[in-house]
């Protein structure tokens, strides 16, 4: 009765064995390569998608604060003037220069 168990057990890690490696080096055929890629590239454009909606809401979100400020006939701060390219020269951005007149 042992040795019955025994090669059952035997048997159903036998089988286990032969679909893990069967399955491992069909990954490595052209088909399974092929399906890994597009699963790859699949994912690289679903978070390519994710990160221009964050940048489109953060812009509308930024877009709604300058409309604000100009309603309120507020004077816009540009908290990222330093960042742009004439802030870094020494010449004041035009939201600084037109604030001046």
């Amino acid at each position: 009765m042992k040795r019955l168990l025994w090669l059952g057990v035997g048997l159903a890690v036998g089988a286990i064995i032969v679909r893990k490696v069967t399955r491992k080096a069909n990954e490595f055929t052209p088909t399974g390569i092929a399906t890994s890629l597009s699963e790859s590239a699949g994912g690289l454009v679903e978070s390519l998608r994710s990160f221009v909606d964050d940048v489109r809401e953060g812009m509308a979100e930024r877009e709604h604060e300058i409309h604000e400020a100009f309603a309120a006939g507020e004077l816009y701060q540009d908290k990222f003037a330093e960042l742009r390219e004439d802030a870094q020269d020494g010449t004041p951005g035009r939201e600084a220069q037109e604030g001046q007149r």
